[in-house]
């Protein structure tokens, strides 16, 4: 069974080689991770060990999840046909399905209503709830919990469906987007060198073919060998990217971006945000929570000769582009639109790519608030919208 593991953890281009592999069976022979009471692995134990002993990157972290979930999914249950169905599985067939006419009949609160009555069920609420209108729980139509439809209202736990809250209370896990993914055109490429601007500049590695021409003609026939630096694309990029919650139905386009760009540019920084751009950015997203850069360094780090590049759906609660306290994750002490705002002041350069189909920009009213603030410079993540992209950061 193993042996189908490593080969399929080899077609998910994880580079794991056979004496890792061994390495792992060594670990299982020795008894690391040994069989639980009923006689059967665990497999979270399983997990980690695997995880250990084959990935020496934590970029490749995510590859392997996936390969993991994909080789081993539904394993466990397989194994022992007497385990009760879970609960949660019960509780979501259970779920109330609302008529558009219930939906439009639910009222929304403002900001400062929900937070105030959020506070107010925290210091209520003394047990779980289901199915409500009124209680911090699951299903139903309360704009505390999650599972159920409220047109706006704060998520505790669970995952979104309706994407219709102004602030999730959880700490959520993203991953880094995979700078070695292949493109599956080079498009792409094509479309991003239009933002070349070449510089000759180190030592005199090249022929200079016209100049020896002259020089040997002016020296009489005898050779005179001329050389000059090599030509280096000497633009300069700052790319800042959105990652996780609606951005995961995008990840394969712009992690597609994001390898042609690091193909293509030579003088590139990157960062990564969620939704909104604030008072900090990090740029591995397993440890975005220790390892923290202040949007303020960023600016005053890099000149303003660099060309700014946003990559987000721009689609989020319009109170995380203008409220004070409106992220998802935290709260800011400054609204989102003051920090983009400081950015494009302090590189003059710079664009918006959204990854979301041009046509429902117009039903996100989120988009159009990120649309004025960056001037109208938003391009659709296609091939006419990279090259106008490139067009207006060359001007």
């Amino acid at each position: 069974m193993l042996i189908d593991f490593f080969y399929t953890l080899r077609a998910a281009r994880l580079p794991v080689s056979v004496k890792e592999f061994l390495g792992l069976l060594e670990a299982l022979g020795a008894g690391v991770v040994g069989p639980m009471s009923d006689g059967a692995w665990s497999m979270d134990d399983f997990y980690y060990l695997a995880r250990t002993a084959l990935v020496k990157d934590e970029k490749h972290f995510d590859k392997f999840d996936r390969a993991f979930a994909a080789y081993f999914k539904g394993v466990e249950l397989l194994t022992d046909f007497t385990k009760e169905i879970p609960a949660d599985w019960l509780r979501q067939m259970l779920e109330r399905e609302l008529t558009p006419e219930q939906k439009a009949a639910i009222e929304k609160m403002g900001w400062d209503e929900l937070m105030e009555t959020l506070r107010k069920r925290l210091e209520e609420q003394k047990e779980r709830h289901e199915g409500g209108s009124k209680w911090i729980g699951t299903g139903g139509t309360s704009p505390f919990g999650h599972g159920g439809y409220n047109p706006q209202g704060i998520r505790i736990g669970g995952a979104g469906k309706n994407r219709s809250a102004v602030k999730v209370w959880e700490q959520r896990a993203y991953r880094d987007y995979d700078d070695t993914q292949e493109l599956g055109t080079r498009n792409i490429k094509v479309a991003l060198r239009r933002l070349r601007k070449f510089a000759r500049e180190g030592n005199e590695l090249e022929l200079d073919l016209p100049d020896t021409i002259r020089s040997t003609a002016a020296n009489a026939g005898w050779l005179d060998i001329k050389m000059v630096p090599e030509r280096h694309n000497n633009v300069k990029v700052l790319l800042l990217m959105d990652v996780g919650g609606t951005m995961d139905e995008h990840i394969q386009r712009v992690e597609e971006l994001f390898s042609a760009v690091k193909a293509e540019l030579k003088h590139l920084e990157f960062y990564y945000f969620h939704n909104c751009v604030y008072d900090y950015l990090w740029k591995h997203n397993r440890r975005r929570f220790a390892e923290k850069f202040p949007t303020w360094d960023i600016i005053r780090k890099y000149n303003k000769d660099y060309k700014l590049i946003f990559v987000g759906d721009a689609t989020m609660s319009p109170y995380e582009i203008l409220q004070p306290g409106g992220s998802v994750e935290y709260n800011n002490e400054e609204p989102g639109a003051e920090w983009l705002q400081r950015l494009t002041h302090a590189f003059p350069k710079f664009a918006w790519i959204n990854p979301e189909p041009q046509g429902v920009w117009q039903y996100r009213q989120s988009i159009a608030v990120i649309q004025q603030l960056m001037g109208g410079r938003m391009y659709p993540l296609t091939l006419k919208g990279l090259e106008e992209a490139m067009r207006t950061l060359s001007k």
